[in-house]
């Protein structure tokens, strides 16, 4: 059902760029442009990433981490958002960033870009549904069912939960769109309440603590970050809104998704990112001054965020509210199987992947790609299983990898970032979308998101994730051998120039066989 003024003209110009592209239009275009901001929006969730890694900055710099650290790392987070908001609006398609660094590359440069975004997205999926299990445990888990902490319980739980994300997303994008138009204002709601209730537990108002530097590093601050100097441990916290605001590439895999994409998805990605980043800091504010005692709060480690309500907040209150974030965390991960599987789609219709005919398979009854859905979400599961067994000294290697897919994912938003500064204004993209920021400002935002991701590279590879750089080299050994010894001869690309013609009679069989019609 299409939304209150979008026309038949709309969707014939939606479906001809996209067929101008090469593909068919299989999957089912019906969000709205909230809709795709609330896919991007619920999967940076600030209920999620900026509750339970709360400690990479009250056990780091201290308040100071939250009142200027906060506003820093968003606005690395925005540079992206934005170079990739520009690109995504000359090319609108489902694992838009496996496509643009096809085109304003070449295949092996499309081909980098998707297993970074892959790699990234399966085993973020993964750490977002480790970190709700955690959260739940400490909510409601062990005080109110008893439950213990076993690799079994975690896996069993993930299991459960991976799986309803995925079942909500086998039947269709309308039910998948209405439930992340919730979490949207789930959101919202929660962090305005959670401010509320902080504020009014507080027993004082310090608003210099937001602006004042500590050094909790080692020991005071729960071991959270090895001891090092005042400095570091600064840009150590910028993990916590870095890490935190990321997923807006979602917007873009729903690309072929969304009404009026070429204008809908750029705004949603640029906007998902600022209203996170600002009730982000409304609500992470309210905490820092709710705490009764900086020093205290520091020492709590990774369990700051629990020790502080139990300090401050009425029990029955508290939770309600417990189990908005659950819901709101939950849906964070039903948002991030639809962006990996979307991925996981575009990429194998161009024979990227292992089995891609099956992958890139859509239900006619669904309008899913239901088998890219299904794959994304156990590998997720089987990925936490697997790295929670394995250890490197004390750290086991699921928290390591963690780290570097999220340097992976950052790699797969500047690949195609670079290329589309050297490739504006040349045959290989000639031509801005609809959303247009200006070649100018393009070009600095672009320049920016290079110098950002040496920075997220530099502190993402520290102590105690130090082994982030070699897993990191590791892989990019591992993707030059399956390249050049594999994949260069059989892996094409998508459909550019003269290809894209010769689809047509394809196209049209597709839609056919999905019963997409009326163009």
């Amino acid at each position: 059902m299409a939304s209150p003024g979008y026309t038949e003209h709309d969707k014939h110009e939606d479906v001809k760029v996209l067929h101008s592209m090469g593909y068919a239009q299989e999957l089912e275009r019906r969000m709205s442009q909230f809709s795709n901001f609330a896919v991007s929006f619920s999967i940076i969730c600030i209920l999620s990433g900026g509750i339970n890694s709360l400690a990479q900055a009250t056990s780091g710099a201290g308040g100071a981490a939250i009142g200027i650290g906060w506003l820093i790392g968003c606005f690395i987070s925005l540079v992206f958002a934005v170079a990739m908001a520009q690109i995504s609006s000359a090319y609108p398609t489902a694992g838009g960033l496996y496509h643009w660094g096809s085109i304003l590359g070449n295949r092996f440069t499309g081909w980098l870009t998707a297993w970074f975004n892959l790699l990234g997205l399966v085993t973020v999926l993964g750490a977002i549904n480790v970190g709700t299990y955690y959260f739940f445990m400490g909510a409601f888990g062990t005080s109110y069912l008893g439950l213990e902490d076993t690799t079994t319980t975690r896996i069993v739980f993930l299991a459960i939960i991976t799986g309803l994300q995925a079942l909500v997303n086998h039947m269709g994008i309308g039910l998948t769109a209405k439930l992340t138009d919730f979490s949207g204002y789930l959101i919202f709601a929660t962090a305005i309440a959670l401010a509320v209730v902080w504020l009014i537990a507080a027993d004082s108002y310090e608003i210099g603590r937001l602006f004042t530097f500590a050094n909790y590093s080692g020991a005071a601050g729960g071991n959270v970050w090895p001891e090092t100097s005042s400095g570091w441990v600064f840009l150590l916290g910028l993990l916590l809104p870095i890490y935190t605001i990321t997923g807006y590439d979602a917007s873009a895999h729903t690309s072929e998704e969304t009404l009026k994409a070429a204008h809908s998805v750029p705004r949603a990605m640029v906007g998902s990112v600022l209203w996170s980043a600002l009730f982000g800091y409304i609500m992470l504010a309210s905490f820092v001054l709710m705490l009764p005692n900086m020093d205290d709060a520091a020492a709590q480690g990774w369990n700051v965020f629990f020790w502080a309500n139990d300090q401050q907040v009425n029990p029955v209150v508290k939770d309600v509210l417990y189990l908005a974030i659950f819901l709101s965390q939950w849906l964070c991960g039903l948002a991030t199987v639809t962006s990996a599987s979307r991925m996981i789609f575009a990429f194998s219709r161009d024979g990227g992947l292992p089995a891609s005919g099956s992958l890139a398979k859509v239900s006619p009854t669904y309008r899913t790609p239901v088998a890219a859905i299904w794959t994304s979400s156990i590998l997720a599961v089987l990925f936490v299983w697997f790295s929670s067994l394995v250890s490197i000294g004390d750290t086991p290697v699921y928290t390591i990898v963690v780290a570097c897919t999220v340097i992976f994912l950052f790699f797969s938003f500047v690949i195609p970032i670079t290329l589309g500064l050297f490739a504006w204004g040349t045959s290989k993209w000639d031509k801005m979308g609809p959303w247009d920021l200006g070649e100018g400002t393009f070009k600095l935002f672009a320049v920016l998101s290079i110098l950002a991701m040496v920075l997220i590279f530099v502190i993402g590879i520290q102590p105690p994730n130090d082994w982030a750089l070699y897993i990191t080299v590791g892989f990019l050994v591992l993707t030059a051998i399956i390249w050049f010894g594999f994949e260069r001869s059989r892996f094409q690309g998508p459909p550019i120039g003269d290809e894209v013609a010769k689809r047509a009679s394809v196209i049209a069989a597709a839609e056919r066989a999905v019963g997409e019609t009326g163009h």
